[in-house]
């Protein structure tokens, strides 16, 4: 069947879809956001402190202004941002790791106790840039110390690949249908979108757009020359250019024209101004026609005969307040114009290197380009400044849901818009969160979907229902899945002749505190209660090791299911073969171990810390989305150098218990403090108000598979 004949049936279950996930919107079961982290952005640099944090308050607000360090005599970098954070009623910035569909349901809904009010016709200007090449390699390359290792994408990302492109074309656009649709709703009424896509699914694309934003509401077809023509071609034309397709919600919609770079000649610019240094040239102020004679200053001055002054009366005494106004030595007054504000032609549709105007190349990023970061989708800067700098004012705010590598956001940052992005993809989160702090970002929040539920989990063909999945993965650990009427959900067993009871995980959920909290009541009531709980998770919140910590249970055991194993089980030999042969290992989870915090009075009011890093355990490579050659050069990094997995690490001096405010940062490929770009500092020293009693410090740390590991202690 054609995808002519196909696109009638994919607009309608779209529409259904959306229906359905509208009406949840108010449902006490709404999808919602959870913080894994506030990034307060301070990374790591050389000096008299590691980092040379600044002191914070303790507080609701967070001020990150200079004079605190002032006030308690610590040395402080120029460029420290001064503002403050009201959490309870301002904006804050947010990047998002999940799947974009569930990241729209929650914006929608909205969150009043963590202070998100429903997004719904707020947001002014979207940008996407969704995946559009099926035989793309989701492989992501890591770069250690003496060796390159490859991984598979992580389970949730597997599933997302696969459901996308599972059917071809028909199946892209069928996930497309129902965000494209939801973003409609997020976008305010004067707001727009730009959808960046080639030439394989453009034009179905711009037909469903057509369908959700109305015919009407297309605005223009973006030709982007991302390439030069190749030197020679075999058989077909040499493909150069992306296609942006540009609709607004509405007939009114906020649209800022854009220019050109002027091609002015130097030469009618001749003068340079003293105390700025920019160049500029003296020009006619008249025009033909009859004239009444003006002001200027204290003298009227007539204009020559047959001829007017360009300006009216006010202007000329703006003009001649800002000194745009200059006199020949004949006393007639000349227009002063500088030439970085010369405009060029109005752009049109046709964007390329040679049609920017005070923006970056927006040619592909070169391997030696400042802006490059190894991400292989990324898109220039200046192509979004371009964009962002069109459709959205100053102060309002822009989203990108399929975000890669973060540019949409660090554009926005540097523009004065407020931002939220997402991406499914684990090392997209972990480079767009280095990047932001890079740059020395404002704080932004970085968050998850709190409760991924699913309706159906079909990343395999074998299992209709998670429930299935489920009773595959008891008994590959071992366990006998109790009878369906003991055990409706089909994910509980027990090991023979053992009083442990075995529970798995839907892999479409984050296990977390509440997962953990069920199985400890169905060890104690579910058929007269048990000795010892298992827990089988795919994919955990950040913080579950401190959960597991906090808990201090030893009857209660966590184990990772393979994040391979899915493909493992993609044929009935392939499950088949897993239960004779048993090969698959259900691992621990990685944890993070620091040596014990020091504290020591640096004044009556301030308290010197040092943290230090001292061993990080990863779970086994086995359980890790390797294959073999990889998982060997992995095991021997883990043997020899196991802190070199660490990614990224952050600090929360004064942890409350429930937000994890990073105040310092330290990551790989940061030589603002050393030269080594393959491994993070693993001690720091910072400042911090004095406490009554102890200090709780919070530490958490990323490895290079995108894993999180927090460690909390006191230090008195």
């Amino acid at each position: 069947m054609s995808l002519i004949d196909e696109l009638p049936k994919i607009v309608a279950e779209g529409k259904k879809e959306v229906e359905r996930i509208l009406e949840r919107l108010s449902s006490p079961n709404k999808l919602t956001l959870q913080t894994n982290e506030l990034v307060l952005p301070s990374k790591d640099k050389s000096g008299l402190f590691r980092g040379q944090v600044p002191v914070f308050k303790p507080t609701a607000r967070e001020n990150l202004g200079d004079p605190q360090l002032e006030l308690a005599g610590i040395p402080h970098h120029s460029d420290q941002q001064s503002f403050s954070i009201d959490l309870g009623s301002e904006w804050v910035n947010r990047l998002v790791y999940g799947d974009n569909l569930l990241v729209m349901q929650a914006l929608l809904a909205g969150d009043p106790a963590t202070g998100l009010p429903s997004m719904r016709g707020k947001i002014d200007l979207i940008y996407i840039d969704p995946p559009f090449d099926s035989k793309a390699d989701y492989r992501t390359k890591v770069t250690l110390p003496g060796t390159t290792i490859e991984q598979k994408p992580t389970v949730i990302e597997q599933a997302a690949y696969s459901d996308t492109w599972k059917d071809g074309t028909v199946s892209y656009l069928q996930m497309m249908y129902p965000r494209l649709a939801l973003m409609r709703e997020l976008l305010s009424d004067k707001g727009s979108i730009y959808v960046h896509i080639d030439w394989h699914v453009g034009h179905y694309v711009k037909v469903m757009m057509d369908e959700i934003f109305g015919k009407g509401n297309f605005r223009d077809e973006i030709t982007w020359r991302k390439l030069s023509a190749a030197k020679s071609q075999s058989n077909f034309f040499s493909n150069v250019k992306d296609s942006i397709l540009f609709y607004s919600k509405a007939n009114i919609v906020y649209f800022k024209g854009q220019y050109t770079q002027s091609t002015e000649d130097e030469k009618n610019y001749p003068y340079i101004e003293e105390n700025t240094g920019r160049r500029y040239g003296s020009f006619d102020f008249t025009q033909k026609g009859q004239g009444q004679e003006k002001k200027f200053g204290e003298l009227v001055i007539p204009p020559p005969s047959g001829k007017h002054w360009i300006w009216g009366q006010d202007k000329i005494d703006e003009g001649l307040a800002r000194g745009l106004i200059i006199f020949t030595k004949n006393g007639l007054p000349r227009v002063k114009r500088y030439l970085d504000e010369k405009k060029g032609n109005y752009l049109g549709d046709l964007w390329s290197e040679e049609s920017i105007w005070e923006y970056d190349e927006t040619s592909p990023l070169s391997a030696n380009s400042s802006e490059r970061l190894s991400y292989d989708t990324q898109k220039p800067e200046g192509l979004l400044r371009r964009i962002i700098d069109a459709s959205c004012p100053e102060g309002n705010l822009v989203a990108d849901f399929f975000s890669g590598s973060g540019t949409t956001g660090a554009v926005a940052e540097k523009l004065g818009r407020r931002w939220v992005m997402s991406d499914i993809g684990k090392p997209a989160i972990m480079i767009t969160r280095k990047r932001l702090i890079d740059q020395n970002a404002k704080p932004f929040f970085y968050q998850s979907i709190g409760d991924y539920q699913k309706e159906a989990f079909t990343s395999s063909r074998l299992f209709r229902r998670i429930g299935d999945l489920a009773q595959v993965v008891l008994s590959l650990y071992g366990a006998i899945p109790f009878p369906d009427e003991d055990n409706p959900n089909r994910n509980l067993g027990h090991l023979k002749g053992t009083s442990t009871l075995v529970m798995v995980d839907s892999p479409s959920k984050l296990t977390g505190y509440a997962t953990l909290k069920r199985a400890q009541e169905l060890r104690e009531g579910f058929l007269g209660g048990w000795g010892k709980v298992i827990v089988l998770g795919w994919n955990f919140v950040f913080d579950i090791a401190a959960q597991i910590q906090a808990l201090n249970d030893d009857k209660l055991e966590v184990l990772v299911i393979p994040p391979d194993l899915l493909d493992k089980l993609k044929t009935k030999a392939g499950y088949e073969k897993l239960l004779k042969t048993g090969a698959v290992r259900f691992s621990s989870l990685q944890y993070l171990s620091i040596k014990p915090p020091k504290s020591r009075s640096y004044s009556s009011d301030i308290d010197e810390l040092t943290v230090e890093l001292d061993n990080y355990v990863l779970l086994s490579p086995d359980a890790l989305p390797l294959d073999e050659e990889n998982k060997i050069k992995l095991q021997e990094i883990m043997e020899k150098d196991p802190l070199a997995l660490i990614e990224y690490w952050s600090l929360d001096p004064d942890y409350d218990g429930e937000t994890f405010r990073s105040k310092w940062q330290d990551y790989r490929e940061n030589t603002a403090n050393d030269s080594d770009r393959y491994h993070v500092v693993t001690e720091t020293k910072l400042m911090a108000p004095k406490v009554r009693g102890k200090r709780k410090i919070c530490v958490k740390a990323v490895d290079v598979f995108g894993f999180e590991s927090v460690v909390i202690q006191e230090v008195g």
